[in-house]
């Protein structure tokens, strides 16, 4: 997979893709990044890339100019990418969502920054992208986290295949409680099933705490998990735990 990204502040990524896993995934053959400068594609000895807004208001918004340009050069060079802007307009960005991005050949990623970007350039977007309720400084910022979510699930980028099934979110629900060395510390043990050594009985475990850690903290994201009969049937079974405070 090709990621790219285009922005005012390219040099941002630089701790961040080349850290950790997303450095590791780079060295693999997993993905190639590439972050392009906006500035490259002004005309002016300013490099300008934003402009006071029609209509009046605070702030400065990106123009549209530069960015056309960008993207017309960009896209020439191979397969035309998949086309994001992050935004709180757009779709929440969930697990689902990650998988989706994760299955494409070419990702970019348009940024923006100051007060906005002017409307027009949104038509060059095949997703707009919302991380949450709340303000960035920049669409830098958002479009990393979205990019380690989606590298994570790359064939080969984590060591242990299973821990991407393992982690939260992966089926519609939280993790599970995790424990290590010592098996007690300060009066906290740990629970004894993980110390059984029967696997049965320890996926059985697993799979009640994530339904009862979801339907404690986030109920809202049951509605779409992937639960059985008998699962929802526990569930219901909570329910008048919950209400008694247990």
């Amino acid at each position: 997979m090709l990621i790219e990204t285009l922005s005012t502040f390219p040099h941002m990524y630089d701790s961040v893709v080349n850290e950790s896993i997303l450095k590791r995934a780079q060295a693999a053959g997993a993905f190639e990044f590439r972050a392009h400068d906006l500035r490259d594609w002004t005309h002016d000895r300013h490099r300008t890339t934003d402009d006071d807004p029609y209509g009046g208001g605070q702030g400065l918004l990106m123009k549209c100019g530069p960015i056309f340009e960008a993207y017309d050069d960009i896209a020439a060079e191979g397969p035309k990418p998949f086309t994001i802007f992050l935004t709180p307009t757009g779709v929440p960005f969930d697990q689902g969502v990650a998988a989706q991005l994760a299955m494409q050949e070419r990702l970019l990623f348009i940024c923006g920054h100051y007060e906005g970007i002017d409307e027009r350039a949104y038509t060059l977007s095949d997703m707009n992208i919302s991380l949450g309720d709340y303000v960035l400084t920049s669409g830098e910022l958002a479009s990393m986290v979205v990019i380690d979510a989606v590298v994570r699930l790359l064939d080969g980028v984590l060591g242990d295949e299973a821990s991407a099934v393992d982690e939260s979110f992966y089926d519609g629900l939280l993790e599970y409680p995790q424990y290590t060395r010592p098996a007690e510390f300060r009066g906290m043990r740990v629970p004894d099933v993980l110390l059984s050594g029967d696997h049965g009985k320890v996926d059985a475990w697993r799979r009640r705490q994530s339904l009862e850690r979801t339907a404690r903290l986030r109920p809202d994201l049951l509605e779409r998990a992937n639960i059985t009969d008998d699962e929802r049937a526990f569930l219901l079974s909570l329910q008048s735990d919950f209400s008694e405070g247990v």
